[in-house]
């Protein structure tokens, strides 16, 4: 029969190192100075299949703020009905980063658009 082998696994961080974890990915995020280094951190950093899902929920940013219906962002994208879903739930109820940077990239919102999240 097969062996068990017995892994020593660290002790799971607490809430202060992974906050502190989390904010040096963040300052080495704002630290990239124009896109091709922005792509060559990510492209390090992440997975083929997690790039392509961050540019999948990206790409749908814009004609959810425009008041596209799900169906048609679907058709048009080929991004599921439900991660289409979860971007517009983070984009009424979440941290406000896609609208902050939706803003700051100049992306138009439908007049009947109801997001709630704040930016700030």
């Amino acid at each position: 029969m097969f062996q068990s082998i017995n892994v020593k696994r660290p002790p799971a961080q607490d809430r202060r190192e992974r906050t502190a974890a989390l904010n040096r990915l963040a300052d080495a995020l704002l630290v990239m100075g124009d896109r091709a280094q922005m792509r060559a951190l990510l492209t390090d950093l992440c997975t083929p299949a997690e790039i392509e899902a961050m540019a999948d929920r990206w790409q749908v940013v814009a004609p959810l703020l425009e008041g596209v219906p799900y169906r048609e962002i679907h058709e048009r994208t080929g991004v599921s009905v439900t991660t289409i879903g979860r971007v517009a739930r983070s984009l009424t109820h979440g941290a406000g980063g896609y609208l902050r940077a939706a803003d700051a990239l100049g992306l138009k919102r439908h007049p009947g658009f109801t997001g709630t999240a704040s930016p700030d």
